[in-house]
C-alpha cells in the first residue's frame, strides 16, 4: 500500500496523520516551522468546555512523534507533485536545521549559551518574548529538537561568532553541525491531504485602532500567550507602563473580518474566542469591566450559544452591538477611549479601557497561493482551497487523490477541523485500498 503525504502540522494535520497511522498507512507529514502543534499550541483554553489547549494538544502531538508510521518533515515544504491520484511523486525541500536531530536531545545547554540569547523576537508568543539564534520554539515541541535561525545566527551569517563556537562548545553530544544543507526528498505517495491553517490578519492595517502605536492594544492572539500560564508573563495581563492589572478591558470583533475592503468574510470563531478571552480575564481578575463590540453575535456549535449567556449573565461580561471607529490614547494617562456609534441613541460616544483586545481575521496562509499551483489545485474567491461539493463532497479539491481540511478549506473551529481530517483521512485511505485492489486484480 503506498503512502500518504500530509501538508500541515496542526491540529487537523495531526489527526489525519494519526487516523492513517492507526490503519497501518505509512504517514509523511511535512510542516514549514521547526515544531508541528499549529495555532492551537499557542492557545490557552478552547471554547467552550475551558480546558486547557495544549493539555489536549500534547498528547496527540506526542503521538504523532513516535508513531513508527509517522514520518516527521518539519522546517519543510512541499515544492512539486507530479503524477495521479494513486500514484503521486511528491518532492520536499527540507530545510537545514543546522542541529542533527539523532543526536539532539532538546537539554537546552546550547540556548543559554548561545550569544544572540534574548536578542531575537520569538515568533511563537509574537514577539513578546525573546530567543536565541538556537532555541526550542515552545515547551512541548515535537520533535524536541534545537533549531538555529540561519538568518540571525552570527556563525552562519558572518563566519565567525566571538572567538568560538559556545553553542558547540556546550552541545555534549556533538549535535551542532554547521555544515548541514538543505536537502530534497522525493516521494511516492498514494494520496495527499492539505491541512495547513490559517494566518492572522495584520491590523497595523487599519490606522484607527492604534495596533503598533498604543501599547495597551493587542491582538486576540497576543492576548492568548499573556494570560497563559506558560506565556512571556506568566499568565499575568499588565497595562503598560504602570504594570499595574487592568481595570477594564474592551475586546473589538470582525477586525479585518466581513470587510469588504479586506476580508469580506466571517471567520466563524471570532465570537467564541473573544468571549471565552473576556471569560478568562474575568477568571484571573473578577472586578476587571469586560465588554465585547460585536456587529452580531454568531455562535453555532454545541453548547456555544449557552456559553454567552455565561458569560453574559454568571461573569457579567457586557456585550455591544457596535463596530468602534476608532481607538485613541491620552497621552497623559494612557488610558484608551473606544469611540462607537451608541446603538440605543444613534449618538456617538466613547468607552475608557485600560486594554484593547482587537479579534483580528483569520485568513487563508501566505503561501496558499504558490502550494495550490505547486498540487495543481483551486482557490476560492477568498483564496481558500476549493472543494468540489461543500455540502456532500467537504474533503475533495479539485485535483483527484489531494484532499482537503481544517481551515485552510473555510473557516471553521477546532471540533470541525478535526472532524473534516478524520473524514480526509478515511477518503484517502479509499483511494489507497481501491489501487491496492486495483493492482492485485491487475
Amino acid at each position: 500500500m503506498k503512502d500518504v503525504l500530509v501538508i500541515g502540522g496542526g491540529v487537523a494535520g495531526i489527526q489525519a496523520a494519526l487516523d492513517l497511522a492507526e490503519k497501518g498507512v505509512k504517514v509523511h507529514l511535512v510542516e514549514r516551522t521547526p515544531s508541528i502543534g499549529g495555532r492551537m499550541a499557542q492557545l490557552d483554553k478552547t471554547f467552550p468546555t475551558m480546558d486547557c489547549s495544549i493539555c489536549i494538544l500534547a498528547p496527540k502531538m506526542a503521538d504523532c512523534g513516535d508513531h513508527p508510521n509517522i514520518t516527521l518533515h518539519t522546517c519543510s515544504e512541499v515544492t512539486g507533485l507530479e503524477g495521479e491520484s494513486g500514484n503521486f511523486q511528491a518532492t520536499v525541500l527540507k530545510h537545514a536545521r543546522h542541529v542533527d536531530a539523532s543526536k539532539c536531545t532538546g537539554c537546552g545547554k546550547c540556548t543559554e549559551a548561545c550569544r544572540m540569547k534574548g536578542r531575537i523576537p520569538n515568533e511563537f508568543d509574537f514577539g513578546l518574548r525573546k530567543r536565541g539564534a538556537i532555541y526550542l520554539p515552545f515547551l512541548q515541541a515535537v520533535p524536541r529538537v534545537m533549531n538555529i535561525d540561519s538568518k540571525k545566527c552570527l556563525f552562519l551569517k558572518a563566519g565567525k561568532c566571538g572567538d568560538k563556537q559556545l553553542c558547540k562548545e556546550a552541545c555534549e553530544r556533538g549535535a551542532i553541525d554547521f555544515d548541514q544543507k538543505d536537502e530534497t526528498l522525493k516521494l511516492d505517495v498514494g494520496a495527499v491531504i492539505v491541512a495547513t491553517g490559517f494566518d492572522l490578519f495584520d491590523p497595523s492595517e487599519m490606522f484607527e485602532y492604534g495596533y503598533g502605536r498604543l501599547a495597551n492594544v493587542r491582538t486576540a492572539m497576543e492576548y492568548e500567550r499573556l494570560i497563559c500560564a506558560s506565556g512571556p508573563t506568566g499568565g499575568h495581563l499588565e497595562v503598560e507602563p504602570s504594570k499595574e492589572h487592568p481595570k477594564s478591558m474592551v475586546f473589538i470583533q470582525c477586525v479585518g473580518a466581513r470587510d469588504l475592503r479586506r476580508s469580506p468574510f466571517c471567520c466563524s470563531v471570532c465570537c467564541m474566542y473573544a468571549t471565552k478571552e473576556a471569560v478568562l480575564v474575568k477568571e484571573h481578575y473578577p472586578d476587571t469591566e469586560c465588554t465585547i463590540f460585536n456587529v452580531d453575535m454568531r455562535a453555532l456549535g454545541k453548547g456555544f450559544e449557552e456559553f454567552v449567556e455565561r458569560a453574559r449573565n454568571e461573569y457579567g461580561v457586557r456585550f455591544v452591538r457596535a463596530r468602534p471607529g476608532q481607538v485613541t490614547e491620552d497621552p497623559v494617562t494612557k488610558k484608551l477611549s473606544v469611540w462607537y456609534e451608541d446603538p440605543s441613541s444613534g449618538r456617538v460616544a466613547s468607552m475608557d479601557a485600560d486594554i484593547v483586545v482587537l479579534a483580528t481575521a483569520l485568513v487563508p496562509g501566505a503561501g496558499t497561493v504558490e502550494l495550490a499551483r505547486v498540487l495543481g489545485v483551486e482557490l476560492d474567491e477568498h483564496a481558500f482551497f476549493k472543494v468540489t461539493d461543500p455540502l456532500m463532497e467537504p474533503v475533495v479539491s479539485t485535483r483527484p487523490g489531494v484532499f482537503i481540511a481544517g481551515y485552510c478549506e473555510t473557516p471553521k473551529d477546532i471540533p470541525e477541523s478535526v472532524a473534516q481530517a478524520s473524514g480526509a483521512a478515511a477518503r484517502a485511505y479509499e483511494v489507497l485500498k481501491r489501487k491496492k485492489g486495483g493492482a492485485a486484480n491487475a
